[in-house]
């Protein structure tokens, strides 16, 4: 593991994948390859049952860094590089690591403080289920910046929201807080202000106070094929991407979030 990566496994058979880029924790295929290798290696100790994915900062996952400024956190999305050869060939790598995550054999709990946004979001759902209190906030911004939703959301968000709710957050981009996403089904708890690690590890250590060999039996049955269905919605994805990354609209959404501002977007 690197300094970015901290991985702990304890006596109640509950392992913590923390990952360390305080405070927006923004992501690139290097940090997301680790989590996938850490999970790959916890899946082969006996001795861990299940997982919480957790960060250190003020923010769960603020995506990928398009622009650097100290409330990055509230406006960040997802996807590196851009148009053109590049610019596929990074996503590509992303998201081949990123289908890696729903490969692993050990339930995942994902602690989410503060704001998952954009590919934030997307991390956060490769997780069998997530935790956040009132505070924490969900966006799946991707059109407020003017490019196409990525990291496999096409999959994950109908499958915990509905297909209508999670329409209706990818064309609005809008925030959600912690008790509306209970109410979506974003988060399955909602933990007390300050207690949010504490409720993710006491949901992971019910998972492995279950029987070891039958959980994973069950999570192969439930979401087996989620990994080449990833794969197949991160092509799709990454291919309608591309020319919104050259686009006009693009630039404005970029823009606009940095000089935190409504986007005047023209349609091309």
């Amino acid at each position: 593991m690197s300094p970015d990566l901290d991985v702990q496994l304890d006596g109640d058979r509950v392992a913590s994948v923390e990952f360390c880029r305080p405070p927006h924790n923004h992501f690139d295929v290097g940090l997301i390859r680790e989590i996938a290798d850490a999970y790959e290696t916890l899946d082969r100790d006996p001795a861990c049952r299940a997982i919480v994915l957790c960060s250190r900062g003020r923010h769960f996952c603020a995506g990928a860094d398009f622009v650097s400024a100290e409330d990055a956190g509230e406006r960040d999305t997802s996807d590196p590089g851009g148009g053109g050869a590049a610019g596929a060939e990074a996503r590509r790598m992303l998201y081949g690591q990123a289908a890696r995550l729903f490969e692993a054999q050990t339930p995942v709990v994902a602690a989410v403080q503060g704001a998952a946004i954009g590919g934030g979001l997307g991390l956060a759902l490769s997780a069998d289920f997530r935790v956040a209190s009132p505070s924490s906030r969900f966006a799946a911004n991707f059109a407020r910046l003017g490019i196409h939703h990525g990291f496999g959301l096409t999959v994950t968000l109908p499958a915990v929201v509905g297909g209508q709710a999670a329409l209706e957050l990818l064309y609005t981009g809008r925030r959600v807080g912690g008790e509306e996403a209970r109410s979506l089904g974003l988060c399955d708890r909602l933990a007390a202000e300050g207690e949010l690690r504490e409720t993710g590890r006491a949901l992971a250590a019910e998972i492995a106070a279950s029987a070891p060999l039958a959980v994973r039996a069950i999570r192969r049955t439930m979401r087996g094929g989620l990994a080449d269905q990833v794969r197949a919605a991160t092509s799709r994805e990454s291919a309608e991407q591309a020319p919104l990354f050259e686009s006009e609209d693009f630039r404005e959404g970029v823009a606009a979030s940095a000089a935190r501002r409504a986007p005047d977007f023209r349609g091309r």
